[in-house]
């Protein structure tokens, strides 16, 4: 059984609360989980400290078990300083998609270029004696 901490979604429409729990990785959202370890709630500002609660004992003690935590929760874990989360880089994706598509036709381009180029030269290299 793979387990996951992840969020589950709670509150009214609009007003999200995000319960943080422990689930078999192949249970729905918000469906059923195995226990509660804290809550998340976004809509309160970044330096209230209701905004996170972590049950952090229970929190080691699943990942010793061989739970992983999402990518959201792997983002509290690192602020609690008890997982370490890899920064992430995707240069491209600020990219439009048109200009991404014609950036890869010409690097493509330029590729069957350098090959052609190279296929030629070894053919008309030396002289024949």
């Amino acid at each position: 059984m793979s387990l996951k901490i992840r969020l589950a979604r709670a509150g009214t429409k609009q007003r999200p609360v995000y319960h943080i729990v422990i689930a078999d990785s192949r249970s729905p959202r918000d469906g059923r989980f195995i226990e509660r370890l804290g809550y998340f709630n976004p809509l309160l500002p970044k330096d209230k400290t209701e905004r996170l609660k972590l049950d952090l004992e229970k929190v080691k003690a699943w990942l010793a078990k061989g739970a992983l935590p999402t990518d959201r929760v792997l983002r509290f874990l690192d602020e609690a300083g008890i997982m370490k989360r890899e920064k992430r880089n995707n240069p491209t994706r600020a990219v439009p998609r048109k200009e991404r598509k014609a950036q890869a036709e010409a690097a493509e381009k330029a590729k069957e270029a350098a090959a052609a180029a190279k296929a030629a030269a070894p053919a008309g290299g030396a002289p024949a004696s």
